[in-house]
């Protein structure tokens, strides 16, 4: 698949489903400032993909004006459980590399499903996308927007809730329709 339209399904997944629902409150301010970064990755190469992780990370040291990144797998990581895999080698190498307090990883999957969740539970969507993705988040840029948000602990709770209002049917067709083009 072409990269543009691996991004464009993104990118609607974040206005349509994200942005649209305020899953993530501090996602619109983001966009608005059209300072998210997309990266799509191929491949199922892990190696390849933490060098990219770590490139990414040094970009943003030098770039305050991109505010956060997504690397988007656009074939690789289909298995939810290999994609865990990455994700705790991701977390590990980013301490490793002497990022632990600057970023944090948060992770996304079309077949999310938390621990001790049924994968059919409607939660799940708060962390489903259209495709895998690694969001490399800058810790300072969270602690501030928390500081002030009124009770931000709150907001998965608020997240899970809105999801089990929406129902399942209605969460399969937010994603689905990410990949069509009428929703850039």
């Amino acid at each position: 698949m072409p990269q543009q339209a691996v991004i464009s399904a993104s990118q609607a997944w974040l206005n349509n489903f994200v942005i649209h629902y305020n899953i993530c409150p501090f996602a619109r301010r983001e966009q608005e400032k059209n300072s998210i970064r997309y990266l799509v990755l191929e491949g199922d190469d892990t190696e390849q993909h933490l060098e990219a992780l770590i490139v990414e990370a040094e970009y943003l040291d030098n770039h305050p004006d991109s505010e956060t990144s997504l690397l988007i797998f656009s074939d690789g990581y289909q298995d939810f459980d290999d994609f865990l895999d990455l994700v705790a080698i991701a977390d590990d190498l980013l301490i490793e590399q002497g990022y632990e307090g600057v970023y944090q990883l948060a992770s996304f999957h079309p077949d999310y499903c938390f621990a001790d969740s049924k994968p059919d539970d409607d939660a799940n969507y708060t962390n489903r996308s259209p495709y895998p993705m690694l969001h490399i988040i800058r810790e300072e840029s969270i602690e501030k927007a928390l500081a002030k948000y009124p009770n931000p602990e709150q907001i998965p709770e608020r997240n899970i809730q809105l999801t089990r209002k929406l129902g399942l049917e209605k969460l399969q067709s937010l994603l689905a329709n990410c990949h069509t083009s009428d929703n850039r």
